[in-house]
């Protein structure tokens, strides 16, 4: 059963989510199409890399991957085709995939041999990735889509850092709840507390422990591995981001005991 998932920043209010989904169908009908989600904040790709990262793995080998964010024309990106994990990605030579993977895909192709049937090139994500997904989907090979490249993109991220018994991270994504993803993950912390006394600050408030489920007491703010392995800061049934004004790029702090 042949799968194609979507992930945009194309929203739920306009037409572009039905037309590109009806692109896919008129040129494949017997296709799966599931969405992961079309409300990425406007040309976010690091909302979009955080999200399709942890979605992917859960899917069949063999699924193609539309990622149609900050998806413009523009002449110094390319559109290209990703085969990683046994898994295909299509999207924009935006930086995003960069973001996403964090090993070398297995292969890498531009698009460049893509057919489409106007000059007016403004909606590549259904013009130009719809037809790349389904000559994917049908099994076809990505040698004929373009030419094989080394790498893509690649734009700064921001690293944790220890230094001084401090761990300095920055929140990295929210999600619908208002839980906030910090980029220190599972391993990380093991690594750097050691087993050791700590102390999680942010925005003035401290947590001392880890949690191991969501389910706390209503009104306490936890701290708890999240199913990605990040380290994320949650409040039980109220948004931790809303209440402490939390937000990408802001700064989580874990101070080691000596």
């Amino acid at each position: 059963m042949p799968i194609i998932t979507l992930t945009t920043d194309l929203g739920l209010s306009d037409y572009y989510v039905g037309a590109l989904k009806g692109a896919i169908f008129s040129q494949m009908p017997e296709v799966t199409i599931v969405d992961i989600t079309h409300v990425v904040p406007p040309f976010n790709i690091h909302h979009a890399a955080y999200v399709l990262k942890q979605a992917y793995p859960n899917f069949p080998k063999g699924t193609v991957h539309i990622l149609g964010v900050n998806a413009e024309v523009s002449s110094s990106q390319n559109y290209l085709a990703i085969y990683c994990d046994g898994h295909y990605f299509i999207g924009t030579d935006n930086g995003v995939f960069s973001l996403m993977f964090d090993k070398v895909p297995d292969k890498i192709y531009d698009l460049s041999n893509i057919r489409q049937e106007t000059d007016l090139l403004i909606f590549p994500v259904k013009d130009v990735f719809t037809k790349a997904a389904c000559h994917l989907a049908r099994g076809g090979t990505p040698e004929v889509l373009g030419m094989m490249q080394e790498s893509f993109i690649k734009v700064d991220t921001l690293q944790p850092a220890f230094s001084n018994n401090v761990l300095h991270g920055t929140i990295i994504y929210v999600d619908s709840y208002g839980n906030a993803v910090v980029n220190i993950n599972k391993k990380l912390f093991n690594e750097t507390v050691k087993g050791r006394n700590f102390t999680i600050e942010f925005q003035g408030e401290e947590i001392s422990e880890i949690s191991m489920r969501y389910n706390e007491i209503l009104g306490n703010i936890i701290a708890i591995f999240n199913s990605a392995g990040h380290l994320e800061i949650a409040q039980a049934q109220d948004s931790v981001a809303r209440l402490y004004n939390l937000s990408v790029g802001s700064a989580v702090t874990i101070r080691v005991a000596e």
